[in-house]
């Protein structure tokens, strides 16, 4: 999938959720979370209610009021984030993609599309 979007001038945060079912708490096969306010990129996931161990990936490209295009791919083995040009971090699954029924997009930013392939 694709995503763009222009990071908040006053950015802290912002997410992306690959969900399992449209309940309050349900399972969350990647959370894509860059942190403006600790200039990282955090990757993880929920199951059962309880958060995984985070991964971060290699510093924070994005930047207040820029714009910004991520691809979220789903490999053989895990997530690829590819932001802008560059492989951000590959992140193995611990929840496979066939259980993902819902994309949520949320926090700092102004969406401005998302194209799922």
């Amino acid at each position: 999938m694709r995503i763009r979007g222009v990071v908040s001038e006053k950015a802290g945060r912002f997410h992306v959720n690959l969900l399992c079912s449209e309940e309050k708490d349900a399972d969350n096969a990647l959370h894509f979370n860059p942190r403006l306010d600790q200039s990282v990129v955090v990757f993880n996931t929920k199951k059962g209610g309880a958060w995984g161990k985070e991964e971060r990936g290699r510093g924070n490209p994005f930047h207040h009021g820029q714009p910004f295009e991520v691809f979220l791919i789903a490999t053989e083995k895990g997530f690829k984030a590819v932001i802008g040009d560059a492989e951000h971090h590959h992140f193995l699954y611990r929840i496979q993609p066939e259980h993902v029924r819902v994309m949520e997009v949320g926090g700092d930013l102004q969406l401005e599309s998302v194209k799922i392939f």
